[in-house]
């Protein structure tokens, strides 16, 4: 097995993760904050002092490379990760932690010592003694979603070229943009990369396989009331406002709410409202791995939207329903070998990978949805969109590993001939 720089995938997270690159989704911009752009120049910079090929950040902000393959006829696969960081917390002036070595028990994160990473809460900390863990100060998140799929892949990058005698395809690499806001592969063709399969590095702890992810749509309900001065109110005023309130108060909580559900069970999240009497827009996401199943949320939306106006009369409600995404699963049939020579490569490196489910998406069910099979591999993050995020090194360099050995089999595939000489 080829050594993998450990300390050099460590400073190339720590300084992908100083760059300010949340996204914002209250702007129309591609992307949505001038971080994403800053970061995207320091890794074509560094793609190129690699010597990757054809390395380039479009006019869009995604990042593109390509490494030639030393095997002749084996199929181009490609990588991919993304370069914003979550909304939920900041991601502005993140001051990581290195620990080393994580010696055991709760982690008081320095910044803000209200904040601690505890091992009840966080049972795997358990088996991270002697490791090196990386957090944030407790004042923002890590940014380890997805800025370890970065350093992974730069560092898989670097790797293969600085060993020419490892096999590989040709590897064609794609950063995109806000992925975090459902924007991704808004500006990605991926007929373009010209690969058979592709994969995100974008997945928590090591060895887990994404195949499956929920189908996702965004139902937009619009409350439509009638603003008047309270001072004259009686009889005129219908407070869209309250439409809402009643709208939200009518939805399931002890089932099919992320609160009340788990594994496969699908949901109704309202998680965002805006507006004032005259009209007000509440937000739901729709998931579920049965994407059938999403009409049926649709049409209790409906239902309760129905009952809205009865209870309060002269509200109108209107919802509009935006499909986001549909589940891995459904694409990853049409490539068996996308998840079939992840799970070989993994068996290479003597280690067991699980099949697992991700209750969200990534830009690779977007990705598989346009025809490009694209599983989502782990990337050593934990607790992430939060202050109490970190990483661990050691499941960084294991991805890492992952990444080249992904190529060989790849490379080596049935009918490839081994590395030219």
């Amino acid at each position: 097995m080829t050594r993998i720089h450990g300390d050099r995938l460590l400073d190339r997270f720590l300084q992908y993760v100083r760059i300010d690159t949340t996204a914002n989704d209250a702007t129309d911009d591609y992307p949505s904050s001038p971080g994403q752009w800053e970061l995207g120049k320091l890794l074509v910079r560094q793609l190129e002092e690699l010597g990757a090929c054809d390395v380039r950040q479009d006019a869009h902000g995604l990042v593109w490379a390509r490494v030639p393959a030393n095997v002749e006829g084996a199929p181009a696969i490609a990588f991919n990760a993304h370069l914003d960081t979550s909304p939920e917390t900041t991601g502005a002036g993140v001051r990581p932690q290195v620990i080393s070595p994580y010696s055991g028990g709760d982690i008081v994160l320095p910044g803000d010592p209200s904040q601690v990473i505890r091992v009840v809460e966080t049972p795997d900390l358990d088996m991270m003694i002697g490791r090196t863990l990386i957090t944030t100060d407790g004042t923002t998140l890590l940014g380890a979603d997805d800025k370890a799929g970065l350093a992974i892949i730069v560092e898989g990058v670097a790797t293969l070229l600085e060993h020419p005698e490892l096999p590989r395809p040709e590897l064609r690499i794609v950063f995109t943009c806000d992925e975090e806001i459902g924007r991704g592969t808004q500006h990605l063709d991926v007929r373009e990369l010209e690969a058979v399969v592709a994969y995100t590095f974008d997945g928590p702890g090591a060895d887990q396989i994404d195949v499956e992810t929920f189908s996702a749509d965004l139902a937009t309900v619009t409350f439509h009331g009638v603003n008047i001065h309270p001072s004259i109110a009686k009889d005129k005023m219908v407070n869209a406002v309250r439409g809402a309130g009643l709208f939200v108060a009518a939805l399931p909580r002890h089932e099919r709410s992320p609160e009340s559900t788990e594994g496969r069970q699908g949901f109704l999240h309202p998680y965002k409202i805006e507006g004032g009497v005259g009209t007000c827009r509440l937000s739901v996401l729709l998931r579920d791995f049965d994407t059938e199943c999403l009409d049926d949320h649709a049409e209790l939306l409906r239902t309760t939207a129905s009952q809205v106006e009865r209870s309060l009369p002269g509200i109108r409600v209107t919802i509009d329903i935006e499909p986001q995404y549909r589940n891995l699963a459904d694409g990853l049939r049409r490539e068996p070998r996308a998840v079939d020579y992840a799970l070989a490569a993994h068996r290479r490196l003597g280690r067991k990978a699980k099949l697992s489910i991700i209750r969200g998406g990534t830009d690779g069910s977007l990705m598989t949805e346009q025809g490009l099979p694209t599983p989502n591999l782990s990337s050593g993050q934990h607790t992430p969109h939060s202050k109490l995020e970190w990483a661990c090194l050691e499941e960084m360099i294991a991805a890492t590993e992952l990444m080249v050995e992904l190529a060989a089999v790849w490379a080596e595939g049935e009918g490839n001939p081994k590395p030219e000489e």
